[in-house]
C-alpha cells in the first residue's frame, strides 16, 4: 500500500516560517508530487507541486514567492519551504501524489493518495 508521512507543522506566528518534510513510498523518479491543504469549512486546495524527473515546480498564486517545493530523489522526500507565512495558510497540510500530466494544474481530483497530513497554524 502506497503511503506518505508529513512532519513539520507547528504553530508560528504572522511572518514566520516551517519547513514540511514528505517521506513516500510511492514516490517515482519521474512523477508528480504536490503539497495540498484544507482550512477548517473550506474545500482541500493545491498549494505546489513538483515533476520528480526535473525538478520543475508549479505554485498557486495565493503562495508564489513565498513557498518552496523541493525533492529528493535519493530519500522519495518532498519538502515545502513556507516564508512569510500569513493567518491565511492556516490549514492541515497534505503531501500527495498527483497524476503526472496533471501535475501543473494542481487538481485535487488528480490526487492519487495522499497521507494524513500534518496541521499548520499561523496566528497574527
Amino acid at each position: 500500500q502506497v503511503q506518505s508521512v508529513e512532519s513539520g507543522g507547528g504553530s508560528v506566528q504572522a511572518g514566520g516560517s516551517l519547513r514540511l518534510s514528505c517521506a513516500a513510498s510511492g514516490y517515482t523518479a519521474s512523477g508528480c508530487m504536490g503539497w495540498f491543504r484544507q482550512a477548517p469549512g473550506k474545500e482541500i486546495q493545491g498549494v505546489a507541486a513538483i515533476y520528480t524527473a526535473d525538478g520543475t515546480p508549479y505554485y498557486a498564486d495565493s503562495v508564489k514567492g513565498r513557498f518552496t517545493i523541493s525533492r529528493d530523489s535519493a530519500k522519495n522526500t518532498v519538502s515545502l519551504q513556507m516564508n512569510s507565512l500569513k493567518p491565511e495558510d492556516t490549514a492541515m497540510y497534505y503531501c500527495a501524489q498527483v497524476l503526472s500530466i496533471y501535475c501543473a494544474t494542481l487538481r485535487v481530483d488528480k490526487i492519487r493518495y495522499r497521507g494524513q497530513g500534518t496541521q499548520v497554524t499561523v496566528s497574527s
